[in-house]
């Protein structure tokens, strides 16, 4: 395996917990949270990845969205918002994040025996 595939399998699984982080602050439409995404090198990703997870969010009931008219003339744009089951389910992915992230840390810096019984 390459650090490529590593970073590929790392960036799919946090993905989900990024655009709910995002969404929990305020609205957005879809090609706004990709290029929110884009902004930072390594959370970059394409349109046929995001579409199809708010999708999914949307049919979990994790989101809600609606559409809003430009101010700028365009085409009305589909905004997505979080629900409260979203953020229900947005603070237990955190919880279990700050969990892996302290037990990372424990590995990497050496901390024996402080780590076995945080990861369930």
């Amino acid at each position: 395996m390459n650090i490529e595939d590593w970073k590929s399998q790392i960036k799919r699984g946090t993905l989900e917990l990024c655009i709910l982080l995002m969404i929990d602050r305020r609205a957005w439409y879809g090609y706004e949270i990709i290029s929110e995404l884009e902004s930072t090198p390594s959370l970059s990703v394409k349109e046929s990845t995001v579409y199809p997870l708010l999708r999914r969010l949307l049919k979990e009931e994790l989101l809600s969205s609606f559409w809003q008219e430009s101010a700028e003339g365009l085409p009305p744009r589909k905004y997505y918002s979080i629900t409260e089951k979203g953020r229900e389910y947005l603070a237990a992915m955190t919880a279990e994040w700050d969990k892996l992230l302290v037990s990372i840390d424990s590995i990497k810096n050496g901390k024996e025996g402080s780590y076995g019984s945080d990861i369930k």
